[in-house]
């Protein structure tokens, strides 16, 4: 699960609310931690085919924001257990 405070923060995430998320990255024995900071453009819940093949009606969903960064570009992020949102 996301650290406690993500997820109720996700829920009231409405577009042009300014954020920051931090994930941490790991890859065997290495990790490091990512900063993304933008507006929201969108949130969604999409469902997806991760684990399609381990049975018919097993239903994957994630979390994701749609980010506009400073710069213009724009970015997905989708939430996770590593996952730390803050409002900015």
């Amino acid at each position: 699960m996301a650290p406690a405070d993500t997820r109720p923060l996700f829920d009231t995430l409405k577009p042009d609310d300014k954020i920051e998320v931090e994930h941490i990255v790991k890859v065997g024995l290495k990790s490091w931690t990512t900063l993304t900071r933008g507006t929201v453009v969108m949130t969604d819940r999409k469902r997806h085919g991760l684990h399609f093949r381990r049975s018919g009606d097993d239903k994957v969903y994630s979390d994701e924001i749609l980010l506009k960064r400073e710069d213009g570009e724009l970015t997905t992020v989708r939430i996770d257990e590593y996952t730390t949102l803050r409002k900015v």
